[in-house]
């Protein structure tokens, strides 16, 4: 059970070699997730309020997460955030990410699963740009409300500084990820930009300009919510 478990996050966190990447893979999964959000605003009744969205600083996007499960289960994904400049300002450059964990489990069988992060503050967007943050426990996370507006919305879901979404097999709905391990990508972000950088001065500091491959995906974020956001200053 221990070694099991020790693969599954090896898995998670390995890097560009172990996966077996290639090297239009960042693209992909750009590109990839434009169209999950494209495809979930589309819906009023199944889609993240745009009060909401409206609220929020930073939105991150896992086309497609794979979960895999033998005894005990493990899930990984690799996906994009993209954060209003300054808090409050235009969308700005995206930085990779990856997030994983694993959980014990007595199943067979894989499952493929897109998800949202809704970051609504600068405090939770700062939390992200660590080297690894735990969802849940590092910063508050709750699953989030599904509809046309956020009137429903718990006290919990109002003060949670990350609200968390999947869809799979066409379903949209809220989701807790409390326990999954939130990471930034910094081999992708190095392959996208052509150096090292830090995910603090791709989301926060405006250091880069946005990749041609983001094009869809900043059209579709200043489509669904071209201004709101809450101004700070990130240390």
């Amino acid at each position: 059970m221990r070694y099991g478990i020790a693969i599954a996050l090896t898995l998670v966190f390995c890097g560009s070699a172990c996966l077996g990447r290639a090297d239009d893979k960042d693209t992909e999964r750009l590109e990839r997730s434009a169209e999950v959000l494209s495809e979930i605003m589309k819906t009023p009744e199944q889609t993240i309020p745009r009060d909401l969205l409206n609220k929020a600083v930073c939105v991150g996007i896992i086309p497609s997460e794979k979960k895999l499960a033998f005894v005990f289960g493990a899930t990984y994904g690799r996906g994009a955030m993209v954060c209003r400049q300054n808090g409050n300002g235009p969308w700005g450059a995206p930085s990779m990410f990856m997030v994983g964990g694993a959980n014990f489990g007595f199943q067979i069988g894989g499952q493929e699963t897109d998800f949202v992060l809704v970051v609504m503050n600068g405090r939770g967007a700062e939390k992200l740009v660590h080297d690894s943050t735990k969802l849940g426990a590092d910063a508050s996370a709750a699953a989030g409300p599904v509809g046309r507006d956020a009137q429903g919305a718990t006290d919990l879901q109002m003060q949670a500084e990350i609200l968390t979404y999947s869809r799979a097999r066409g379903v949209f709905a809220g989701v807790s990820l409390d326990g999954q391990m939130f990471k930034q990508d910094n081999d992708s972000n190095e392959k996208l930009y052509g150096r090292k950088i830090a995910a603090s001065d791709i989301l926060f500091k405006g250091a880069v300009a946005p990749p041609a491959a983001a094009g869809a995906l900043d059209s579709e974020l200043t489509h669904d919510s071209p201004h709101g956001g809450e101004p700070f200053n990130p240390r």
